[in-house]
Order: C-alpha cells, then structure tokens, then sequence
C-alpha cells in the first residue's frame, strides 16, 4: 500500500515546474568549469551562490508569471560522501555545503512563495556512481547507510523532501526511499531510462517502479523519468497500467541522442524546446498523475518555459 503525505502540495493537483539541466546550463551556458559535475561547488564562494540564485530566479519567475506552483531541487546532486572525496571536501564541509544549499532554496522560497505559489524545498541526492552507467549497484542497506549522510543533514536543515535523480537501478532507489524515511522525509524517486525506455540495467521501468513499491511497503512519494527524451519511452507508457499513475514527474532530456552519444558531444544539443514542451504535455494523456515538469541535460528556462506553456494551453 502506498504511504500518504499529505503535507506535499504537489500531490493534490495542479501544475508544478522544477528546474533544467543545472549542470549542462552551468557548464555550456555560462562557461563555468564543474569538476565531476558537482555544482554543489560554487557555494564555496559569494560569487558562486550568486550564480546559483540567478540560475534558479529565471525558473521561478516562470511560475510566478504563469500561476504553477515550484519544486526548488537543491544543486547537491554530487555533494555525497564519495563524489565529495574527490572534490577534496572534508566531511564536516561537505555537510556544510549541503546545509547551506538548502538554506539558499529557503531564501528563495521567502521571496517567492504565496497562495497562489506553493513552493517545496527538495533536497537532491545522486547516485554514487555514475548516472547514465548503473557501475555501481549496491544492496539496499548499503544504499541505505551511504545516502543518509545527506538525507539526515536535509532534514536537519528543514526541507520538505528528498528528491533522488538519475537512479540507474532498484536497489540503490529502495536504500534511498528507506534513509528518507528514517530521515522523516518524503522521497520522491527519479529514474535513467536509454532510448528503449529500460533503466540502464535493462529492467522496464514498470518492473522497478514494482519493485521499489513491493520492498518498501510503497514508501515513495512518487516516481519521475529524468534523463530520456519523450520519443524514447513514449510508446512504453502507451502499454498502461497502474504503475503508470505512480509517475507523476518528468526531467526529459532536449536531445535524442544516446546517453553514449551524448557523453562524446563536443556541443550542447539543446533541441526544440517548443517541440519538447508540446511533447511533455502529450505524454500527460498516458500518466494521469503528472503533475511536476522539468528538463534534463541540455535544458534551459526555454525548454522549461515551453512546457509550462503547452501543458496549461492543453
């Protein structure tokens, strides 16, 4: 059976926007070195939570305009206890780190929210290993210990949520739903499919959906596809099924490419976003529960801007 929360604003209806691709924006966009992709960096310094703060502004003002409500997702998706290793944080300052990333988003939220602009501050965990290649597949408590680092310091800081992307696998996606749990937080849970609409480990994603629902008692918030675009899992959701209504938000990739290709580009491929924001709102016919838009790699304002368009003029 599947847990209830009741305190997500998200889950009673209405459209909710989230941000693009944090880290190709960063990278391509404004010309900013990541090392390991981890923008959770640039709150070492004033300049870098500037830039932080301008990056996610042009999304929320989106909303603002349009009247959605805004999941702020934390940039802490590389601030866990390996990736911070080779960033050579210490474990007290990657803690610190990710405390003060959730206390950027409450800074927001004062500025932003209203009663016609809910907003959640989610807390963002990664994968331990690489997002797109399930490399590293642990056991579920493995998952568990690993990942409440940061599930424990989000909700020391006072976010809504925990919000895991690019999940490659099950195990790795029930530890994470498990330290949320022990952490007093919703999870919600955000899987990688290629250009079949499988995880990278080949499993369907109703099958992992299942899975995750049958280990954990049915823990998870909700369920979200990141890191695909619309053409390469649209015929999939076409097969229906219940699990389908445990899908309530999509981070869809601007380009078709393959997660291989892609890793060889020496250029952003930032698409159609008008083409991609008519997508998304389509695929909202096969997930009746979809309620929470955002981007993937090679996503801006733009693509996010035209999906909110789409979806509201549907």
């Amino acid at each position: 059976m599947q847990k209830t929360y009741a305190a997500l604003p998200q889950l009673a209806g209405g459209l909710f926007l989230t941000d693009g691709g944090l880290e190709t924006t960063l990278i391509f966009h404004d010309g900013i070195d990541l090392p390991h992709f981890a923008a959770f960096d640039l709150m070492r310094t004033q300049n870098g939570r500037r830039t932080l703060r301008d990056y996610y502004v042009r999304y929320l003002e989106i909303a603002r305009a349009n009247g959605t409500g805004f999941i702020l997702e934390s940039p802490t998706w590389r601030a866990s206890p390996d990736w911070g290793a080779l960033l050579g944080y210490s474990e007290a300052a990657l803690a610190e780190s990710n405390r003060d990333s959730i206390a950027l988003l409450h800074e927001l939220k004062a500025d932003y929210a209203s009663d016609h602009m809910p907003i959640v501050v989610s807390g963002c965990i990664g994968p331990r290993g690489d997002g797109y290649v399930a490399d590293t597949v642990m056991s579920a408590d493995a998952a568990r210990g690993y990942h409440s680092f940061q599930a424990n310091i989000f909700a020391a800081a006072g976010a809504d949520m925990v919000t895991a992307i690019t999940m490659t696998n099950t195990p790795e996606a029930i530890g994470i739903a498990r330290a949320a749990e022990a952490a007093g937080l919703p999870a919600a849970l955000s899987f990688t499919l290629e250009t079949d609409g499988r995880l990278p480990t080949g499993e369907p994603l109703a099958d992992a959906i299942s899975a995750v629902d049958d280990a954990t008692g049915g823990l998870p918030a909700y369920y979200m596809i990141n890191c695909a675009h619309p053409d390469h899992f649209a015929e999939m959701l076409n097969t229906g099924g219940d699990w389908t209504r445990r899908v309530r938000g999509l981070r869809t990739n601007a380009s078709r490419m393959s997660h291989a290709e892609l890793n060889e580009a020496p250029d952003l491929d930032d698409g159609n976003p008008e083409e991609l924001g008519a997508q998304n709102a389509a695929l909202m016919r096969a997930l009746p529960a979809l309620s929470v838009l955002g981007g993937g790699c090679g996503t801006d304002h733009r693509h996010v801007g035209a999906m909110c368009a789409h979806t509201l003029a549907a």
